[in-house]
């Protein structure tokens, strides 16, 4: 007889993500160089290096607008390392930009109204009938109300302020139903206010979700992230939590170029 008991579930895998071996090659130059990384289940994961490191390129491949030289991408216990973009969206591996990427003329309601289209079976169909988006309306209104918009529902993306457009875009992403979060510097160019508004906004909408970031600013990674990857010349330097590797002499060489106390 089996060990399972009739109706019970198999436990969720706490490895949500994890790439092998990973390695990206552009024409005799490696920008990713066996990159092995494994992201918790419900956790935050922050990849951080300087400039250069190779934290774009690694996103790149995660989403498949580029394709591995060698290695593999497992996500949710499946190969996906060969996948186009839009199948990995649709398995709920869901990527923000480094520049706001809303419909600028749409109101902030319309903007997360196209996202949420998805759940309709009609994504990006712009052109439906009013009756049919006007169901949308209520949800899209409670995703607005999680990032503090739900008084900008009617406002055209365009006349947001910078922070707010941030956190629109983070409301359609969150309309995509994801699983997991991949967002690329999320606090790009953003007054410390906006910052703190933004760091505030993603601790509140990471329950039940997983989120990998990029990110350049140290405090909101030491805020936010459960585990930290530091990548170097497109290679693994270390990793673990805030203190772990922000007293790493390797991390402190490679950020400033010393392993000196200041």
């Amino acid at each position: 007889m089996n060990d399972q008991a009739e109706g019970t579930q198999a436990t969720p895998s706490p490895i949500i993500l994890e790439t092998r071996n990973l390695q990206k090659d552009f024409k005799g130059f490696t920008a990713i160089n066996n990159v092995s990384v494994q992201v918790q289940t419900g956790s935050i994961h922050a990849l951080i290096g300087p400039n250069g490191a190779g934290k774009t390129t690694f996103f790149n491949l995660l989403t498949q607008f580029l394709k591995p030289s060698a290695g593999q991408i497992i996500y949710d216990g499946k190969d996906i390392t060969h996948s186009r973009p839009a199948g990995i969206a649709q398995k709920g591996l869901i990527r923000s930009f480094q520049i706001s990427a809303v419909f600028p003329h749409l109101s902030a309601r319309e903007n997360v109204r196209i996202a949420l289209q998805r759940t309709l079976g009609v994504s990006y169909q712009f052109w439906r009938s009013k009756r049919v988006l006007d169901q949308l309306n209520e949800e899209a209104q409670a995703t607005l109300e999680l990032v503090e918009l739900g008084d900008f529902a009617d406002t055209k993306a365009v006349e947001l302020p910078y922070g707010q457009k941030r956190a629109l875009e983070i409301a359609t992403t969150i309309a995509l139903k994801p699983r997991l979060m991949l967002l690329d510097e999320p606090t790009q160019g953003m007054s410390s206010e906006d910052v703190s508004t933004v760091t505030d906004l993603i601790k509140r909408v990471v329950e039940g979700r997983t989120i990998v970031m990029v990110e350049h600013n140290l405090n909101v990674v030491a805020t936010l992230a459960d585990t930290i990857t530091v990548l170097n010349r497109g290679e693994v330097l270390a990793e673990g939590d805030y203190d772990t590797v922000s007293t790493n002499p390797a991390v402190m060489e490679a950020y400033m170029g010393t392993t000196d106390a200041a």
